[in-house]
């Protein structure tokens, strides 16, 4: 393989019902960025029916191109067409780094194309970033410049691992929901679109699995754009207690997160878990309750406006990024905290 024949940033945009998904919006604004260090373009691969009305919002995002794959047949996603188109798009243009959303889709998708690319693929990344590697330099072995770092959680969120492809290209890698910035690009890319007859790129046997129906069910619990989250931790002491957390989040209107270690007490429910191993979240407000603050923690919350920390413990970790820290029995603090609001709120 030539690594030299391989350039720029591609972005899965991913759509559903004809509308971005938020991972897609927010890889192609971090494709803009780790493009920008190569000295090269961000491209995004657009695979949908009747999808080339989403090309302005990309560019307006970042994207310098877009590759359209746009067929009445690419309505719904299948794993085999969907597959096949990407892995074709890729081996045409050739792209140094290909990301995807972690989403379902996405943890669908990524794997299978990386398999027909023959080139590794790291799950669920929080951080990319490109860099050295060894980063730092160890006597008589080659370092390696402007690879792609891409770090995720491993063996339970326990350890953080880098790890890099340094042998095959594209350098290629899923993304957790939420990690990146969603933002409008300072500079808005030129959005060039390139359609692409997907005719080409499939037989029948890829289209052989057909949607007769799709029953899609309403997420109850989605934190992820919450403006206001209280998050209580292992501290709360019991099940009993975390009822405190939901009373405060209902009273400021915010909602519920919690750490790995309160759900894993069976506290409340895995889809609050916010963290490494759960979600990332960005609230105006956050507030942290007997949650120690490990960065397995931290890294899901840690971009949040303002910090508020509630612990017993004066040294405790999350306190170091807290706006505002109270020191004290958090099933004390709580109730006063509930009482004063509503009087103050009349």
């Amino acid at each position: 393989m030539n690594l030299e024949e391989y350039k720029g940033v591609f972005v899965f945009a991913q759509q559903v019902d004809n509308k971005l998904n938020g991972i897609a919006l927010e890889l192609v604004g971090k494709g803009k960025d780790l493009a920008k260090d190569l000295g090269t373009e961000v491209t995004a691969v657009l695979i949908g029916s009747d999808v080339m009305g989403l090309t302005k919002e990309l560019a307006e995002y970042g994207a310098d191109r877009i590759i359209v794959v746009d067929d009445p047949e690419l309505k719904e996603y299948r794993t085999e067409p969907y597959a096949h188109a990407l892995a074709e798009v890729i081996k045409k243009y050739k792209p140094e780094i290909m990301l995807v959303g972690a989403t379902a889709i996405g943890r669908d998708l990524g794997p299978r194309v990386s398999a027909r690319i023959h080139t590794g693929l790291t799950a669920d990344c929080t951080q990319l970033e490109i860099g050295d590697f060894p980063i730092n330099p160890i006597p008589g072995r080659e370092q390696l410049h402007n690879q792609l770092l891409m770090t995720r959680p491993a063996f339970g969120g326990n350890i953080i691992a880098t790890i890099i492809n340094p042998d095959h290209r594209p350098q290629m890698a899923t993304v957790r929901e939420g990690v990146m910035r969603k933002e409008y690009a300072a500079q808005p890319g030129a959005g060039e679109v390139k359609a692409i007859d997907w005719k080409k790129m499939v037989t029948d046997a890829d289209l052989a699995v057909k949607i007769i129906d799709r029953q899609i069910e309403e997420r109850k619990i989605d934190i992820k754009g919450a403006g206001i989250i209280v998050a209580g931790g292992y501290g709360m002491g019991s099940k009993e207690n975390f009822r405190l957390v939901h009373e405060l989040a209902d009273v400021l209107g915010g909602e519920v997160g919690a750490s790995r270690a309160a759900v894993d007490a069976g506290f409340t429910e895995h889809a609050r878990q916010v963290g490494q191993t759960g979600v990332t979240v960005r609230p105006k407000l956050y507030i942290a309750c007997g949650i120690s603050g490990q960065i397995q923690h931290t890294a899901g919350m840690d971009q949040s406006s303002m910090v508020i920390s509630i612990n017993s413990d004066p040294e405790a970790p999350i306190n170091k990024i807290a706006d505002y820290a109270i020191t004290g029995d958090v099933n004390e603090i709580i109730p006063k905290m509930i009482k004063y609001y509503k009087q103050n709120s009349k």
